[in-house]
């Protein structure tokens, strides 16, 4: 398939195991595959996510450090054990995932694409990604370990999903599946992250699963 087919074909809806519902991070996050589609056939096999130059944020995204300062912070802490941390990334993985019902943004506040924390209704996927980063926080997983990513899935369809930042290497947190994966092993496409030395900034990402 040629890259307009594939800019073309991108949409927003999302299945997998336990998410049907409209994902929205942007077109411009589709379009911007154009930069990263020929990495496909040079698949990074390093253990953390590699990134290139700074980029602009989702547009979703754009407030997000003004309305949730604890999203964009590069606070260190270290008052956890590894074991103690990942028992931890497991557990508020899972509940996310089990207790927010997927709600699209259109659905919620008529508009393509707003990133919020979920409400009662439950939300999107950055929505769910978004409430495992404060919500680790809170539980004291270090900050700095912890930033969020937009992806083209397995259907390369838009995608956003949370990066645990581990010693063995960047781990997977997704609403599409309990399992926390390597973001090697999800055979997504990388487009963008929060720039783990500045998570106030994105970076585009050089590289494929």
């Amino acid at each position: 398939m040629g890259m307009m087919s594939l800019v073309k074909t991108v949409g927003y809806r999302v299945t997998g195991v336990l998410s049907a519902s409209v994902c929205a991070i942007g077109m411009a996050a589709a379009v911007m595959a154009s930069s990263f589609v020929a990495t496909e056939a040079h698949a990074s096999e390093g253990r953390f996510i590699p990134t290139v130059t700074s980029s602009p944020p989702p547009t979703g995204a754009r407030n997000l450090c003004r309305q949730y300062s604890w999203a964009c912070t590069a606070a260190r802490s270290s008052t956890l054990t590894i074991q103690s941390e990942m028992q931890l990334v497991k557990e508020i993985n899972r509940r996310v995932n089990v207790s927010t019902r997927d709600v699209t943004d259109q659905s919620q506040y008529k508009t393509r694409e707003l990133w919020a924390l979920p409400t009662a209704r439950g939300g999107d996927c950055e929505d769910f990604a978004l409430l495992k980063k404060r919500d680790l926080i809170h539980a004291g997983v270090d900050p700095s370990k912890l930033f969020i990513a937009t992806v083209l899935d397995t259907r390369r369809t838009a995608h956003a999903v949370l990066i645990y930042r581990s010693t063995q290497g960047d781990l997977v947190l997704d609403n599409l599946t309990n399992r926390i994966k390597p973001w090697s092993k999800t055979r997504y496409l990388f487009l963008r992250m929060q720039d783990p030395k500045k998570p106030g900034r994105w970076v585009g990402v050089y590289g494929s699963s």
